[in-house]
């Protein structure tokens, strides 16, 4: 049996990160949960085909935002599958349209907000006491560093966010957004 923290080699990367650095927060409260742990998606819908189609891994921030891996059709390239959040406050949406680019969103060390997005990077005043590694890390393993451009960022995402809306709508009521 592995011993590696997920099926997804770019996750595995960040545990690894996150085990070295200790327990200080890299990203405004983000953490690795267990993968696969319960993030709450229950008490939105019981339907099994509602619940196999996510794969939590993360706090998202310190009130019990969790983000989740949504299972959108079946390509084997788990890092490539939207990223949503699960918000404690009643929200779910897509917030990134894969690892990579919820990695460069982590760059700019703030929570997200629902239906928002992220602050932009002149925006954060106090960083997180990993945050300089965690920027480091970024850009030796993938060359990424915190979006040049947030706005095209978020609304490059919507056409996944729209298309996850459409299909949760078959479970669950939401909000206009």
């Amino acid at each position: 049996m592995s011993e590696a923290y997920s099926p997804i080699p770019e996750l595995n990367l960040l545990k690894e990160f996150e085990d070295r650095i200790g327990p200080v927060y890299y990203s405004e409260g983000f953490e690795l949960r267990e993968y696969g742990a319960d993030a709450g998606l229950h008490t939105w819908s019981e339907h099994p085909e509602f619940l196999s189609r996510f794969i939590p891994f993360a706090q998202a921030n310190g009130s019990g935002s969790d983000y989740a891996l949504w299972r959108c059709d079946d390509r084997t390239d788990l890092a490539t599958l939207p990223v949503v959040l699960v918000g404690d406050e009643g929200h779910l949406y897509v917030i990134a349209r894969n690892l990579m680019e919820l990695f460069q969103l982590l760059a700019i060390d703030s929570e997200p907000f629902a239906d928002f997005g992220f602050l932009a990077s002149g925006d954060v005043e106090e960083h997180s006491d990993g945050h300089h590694e965690f920027l480091t890390w970024l850009n030796q393993n993938f060359g990424l560093e915190p979006p040049e451009d947030l706005h095209a960022l978020w609304t490059g995402r919507k056409k996944s966010d729209d298309r996850f809306r459409a299909w949760v709508s078959q479970f669950v009521e939401l909000d206009d957004h």
